[in-house]
């Protein structure tokens, strides 16, 4: 986890303080940026290392996927991982948000809506129905972000069974 602390980790933790005034750069994510996301990810609980987020960034370099990453300074805040899905019932498809990080110091200052706002323009792109997001009932935060955005939680109807 070194490129975590060249970035300003304290405590074992990977945090980037983010001034509201500051602006926020969006680009795609590449290789390089596997050990930050591991970094971020296993700070929110779903351990990873860099070769993990090597292979999925891989599985998201077509057509279907992107990865967006938020900078600050040239330095990495968060990242949003997107997938477009036809859908059987209907000749349209989805964009699901399968993964959105946003660090710990840069929350709450617009960060994550910043990069919701990429899931909108990639299924405009797309001419998809509908942007779709999973928030467990264990983040609050991300369920207000969600819905402050126009995310309506009333249709959800999710089930899962664990193989």
């Amino acid at each position: 986890m070194g490129t975590a602390r060249a970035h300003g980790e304290t405590g074992g933790r990977y945090h980037q303080r983010v001034n509201a005034s500051d602006p926020i750069a969006i680009r795609d994510a590449t290789p390089a940026d596997a050990e930050w996301i591991a970094a971020l990810f296993t700070d929110e609980g779903y351990p990873a290392g860099a070769s993990d987020i090597v292979a999925r960034l891989a599985r998201f370099a077509d057509e279907t996927g992107r990865v967006r990453v938020a900078e600050l300074g040239g330095s990495p805040i968060g990242f949003i991982a997107l997938h477009a899905l036809p859908r059987f019932e209907h000749g349209d498809e989805i964009v699901r948000v399968l993964a959105l990080v946003v660090d710990a110091g840069a929350r709450e200052r617009g960060v994550g809506a910043r990069l919701m706002a990429e899931a909108d323009a990639f299924a405009a792109e797309r001419s998809a129905a509908f942007v779709e997001v999973t928030a467990g009932h264990h983040r609050p935060d991300a369920r207000r972000l969600y819905e402050s955005l126009g995310y309506d939680a009333s249709v959800t109807s999710y089930l899962r069974k664990r193989r």
